[in-house]
């Protein structure tokens, strides 16, 4: 079985990673895969043969400079586009497996109409919205319904993918219909229940809708033993964690701080003791922990999956505020290394935890009150092993030819 998985990125961020970790499996089963992609560092040798780059980094530039300008995402990079479809003519896989297609490397419009023409089996995994609107990769947090009937008068424009120019969300959002629905052999999948919701209400709805959740390596992320706490004079300190690839503006940041001040007002009514709690944030940018709060101990990214096992393993709750989410695999990282958590009820983040975990967004007193209630339970099932969603994407694979 040949299958080509098409993706922004490779190896890195959760769908870059994702996708590294199916065609790995793939070919362990015999099977021959590659993945193209359009961003990212440069590939090793090693790997050149089991990807392709979709353009260059300057047209991807030139992509993100001319939606900025028009609103039009998704609709230029025809040539790399174009390129890209011949390869595919030749190599001519079984199975196309489509994750994120945003990020202004790729021509949809090019694309889906080839894969209309070759009638190859499609496995489309959403990662977001964008697909299912005229502008938005993430729905606004207050909740916006014209996706149902069509986008108009976009209030997010200035979101990623951000325009500066026109509204162009209604035509979009015409143009997506008409290109995304129709393909004659495809399924739909979603890590989350809460995002097959959304997409069974939209115009993919036709389509066989399933939902298989995300996976994480069980063998690395469980409960560890761990130096950090000396490294770094945390002493019996109980450590609130947060962690992020990205710590975006919707992964709640500015939640930690408002939580830092909270501490310091129960510290200052001598209501806590100064030494009793530290928040720790691991993937911040350098310009992030400089302007940090003295409450906050900031951390730089690191790849290394033993080490961040390592650190959840030294945490007493992992703190994840995110406001706009999917299925983020945080929560399954922290609880396989026995750290509860706790989330706001975002997206499909609440699907991984217990219902006593969940707080209302931005509910600061209702967090602290949940950490330290010290009756925080750990949920590890076997839905969070990587090998079961691996396996139940090549039975997917399968049933498609």
């Amino acid at each position: 079985m040949k299958v080509l998985i098409i993706n922004s990125v490779y190896r890195v961020l959760s769908t870059g990673r994702l996708c590294a970790d199916i065609a790995a499996e793939l070919e362990r089963r015999g099977h021959e895969c590659v993945i193209a992609h359009g961003r990212g560092p440069a590939i090793p040798p090693s790997a050149r043969k089991h990807t392709y780059r979709i353009g260059s980094r300057r047209d991807i530039l030139a992509h993100a400079l001319r939606a900025r300008a028009t609103d039009r995402a998704g609709f230029y990079s025809r040539k790399a586009t174009e390129r890209l479809i011949e390869w595919i003519r030749v190599y001519d896989p079984d199975v196309v497996h489509l994750h994120t297609l945003h990020g202004y490397y790729l021509h949809v419009g090019a694309l889906f109409e080839y894969l209309k023409e070759s009638g190859k089996p499609v496995v489309w995994t959403l990662h977001d919205c964008w697909p299912m609107t005229g502008h938005c990769a993430t729905l606004p947090v207050a909740g916006c319904d014209r996706r149902k009937t069509g986008c108009f008068s976009c209030p997010q424009r200035t979101d990623y993918p951000a325009t500066y120019g026109p509204d162009r969300s209604a035509e979009n959002y015409a143009r997506k219909k008409a290109l995304f629905t129709g393909l004659p052999n495809a399924v739909v999948v979603s890590p989350s229940a809460w995002l097959a919701g959304i997409a069974r209400e939209s115009f993919l709805k036709d389509y066989e809708i399933r939902v298989i959740p995300n996976g994480i390596n069980l063998g690395v992320f469980r409960p560890t033993e761990s130096d950090f706490r000396d490294r770094y004079g945390l002493g019996n300190r109980k450590i609130i964690l947060g962690a992020a690839y990205s710590w975006e503006r919707r992964k709640g940041l500015a939640d930690f701080v408002r939580l830092s001040e909270l501490i310091d007002e129960k510290i200052s009514k001598q209501l806590l003791r100064n030494d009793c709690y530290r928040i720790i944030l691991l993937g911040l940018t350098p310009k992030q922990i400089r302007s940090l709060p003295p409450g906050i101990l900031g951390l730089p990214k690191t790849d290394d999956p033993r080490e961040i096992a390592k650190i959840y393993s030294a945490a007493d709750v992992f703190f994840n505020p995110t406001y706009q989410d999917n299925y983020p695999t945080v929560n399954l990282e922290a609880q396989a290394c026995g750290t509860p958590v706790v989330t706001y009820r975002t997206g499909g983040s609440v699907e991984s935890v217990p219902a006593e975990a969940v707080s209302e967004q931005g509910d600061i007193e209702g967090v602290w009150k949940k950490i330290c209630s010290g009756t925080l339970d750990v949920v590890v099932d076997r839905s969070f092993d990587i090998r079961n969603m691996l396996s139940a994407y090549l039975d997917l694979y399968e049933k498609r030819i």
